[in-house]
């Protein structure tokens, strides 16, 4: 029986973190309107949008009688076929618009830990920018800035997988460096709850797990006993070999990120949410990730 209490919409459906959502939504009997700009696999209870442009003729119909958009599309990396600019900025833009339009409430968006007003990589910007365009929307809003968002097919764990295939795994500089990652299932449900409680209405939180790691360390405990050689690497061949390999290991975002030392303010998301946290140790057990 799908829940009437509930009307939600969500964007980049086929993304990992949309994935995950759309799992739960269907175990918990909630339907929801999904839209993505690459065809998908959609549940019993979804209805499903494939739209390349996103364009208002074919969304605001169908939207109608949703009050919460969640705003999942972004990229991490450009391409000369997609920028931040276009896809992290302007479309978030335009989802605003589509909100107003379908008279949506509520917007719950994906940003970024590190984001800030002094933030000067082309990717740490748009996410600012965008994040700037939904607080002076006046819509309703929650903007999470998360850390690394861990379980099974998320995209650090994608990448140190096919390191550990490959037979070696790069640590880019000292490997000192702090992660926060948080558990993806976590994550989704802090989601469900900034949904419907108020205590997240207009707020900008921290989305980190409760433990800090070095990278190092997380790169051990991940490989397990699983055969692979670690090896360090100077940050000036890291950035070297971002800069001139497209399919590099790590891209020029992806060691701006890493290496980056963001710590977010677990206590208040603690506090916000009343969760109890998976730690990231678990996680990787309970994805069979390690």
């Amino acid at each position: 029986m799908k829940n009437p209490s509930l009307h939600i919409a969500i964007t980049g459906a086929n993304g990992f973190v949309a994935r995950n959502l759309r799992r739960i939504l269907y175990e918990k009997k909630i339907s929801a309107v999904c839209i993505a700009r690459r065809n998908f696999r959609s549940y019993t209870l979804e209805s499903k949008i494939v739209s390349s442009d996103l364009s208002e003729k074919n969304l605001i119909p169908k939207l109608k009688d949703c009050e919460t958009l969640i705003h999942l599309i972004g990229i991490g990396k450009e391409t000369t076929k997609n920028n931040f600019n276009s896809t992290n900025i302007e479309l978030t833009k335009k989802i605003i618009k589509i909100c107003k339009k379908a008279r949506i409430k509520k917007i719950i968006y994906a940003s970024a830990l590190g984001v800030s007003k002094n933030s000067t990589s082309g990717y740490f910007i748009s996410k600012f920018m965008a994040e700037q365009a939904i607080i002076d929307s006046h819509l309703d809003y929650t903007i999470f800035r998360p850390s690394y968002i861990i379980g099974k097919d998320d995209l650090l764990t994608t990448n140190l997988n096919n390191q550990i295939k490959n037979g070696l795994v790069i640590i880019p500089g000292s490997g000192k460096y702090k992660l926060q990652p948080i558990f993806v299932n976590d994550v989704i449900e802090i989601i469900l709850k900034a949904i419907t409680e108020k205590n997240f209405s207009n707020k900008i939180i921290d989305l980190v797990g409760p433990e800090l790691v070095s990278f190092e360390k997380y790169v051990k405990i991940f490989k397990g006993k699983r055969k692979a050689r670690i090896r360090k690497i100077n940050l000036e061949k890291a950035y070297h070999d971002a800069i001139n390999n497209l399919n590099n290991v790590f891209g020029i975002d992806d060691l701006n990120i890493l290496i980056g030392n963001f710590i977010g303010d677990f206590k208040t998301l603690a506090k916000i949410s009343n969760l109890d946290f998976t730690s990231f140790r678990e996680a990787l057990k309970t994805s069979s990730l390690s």
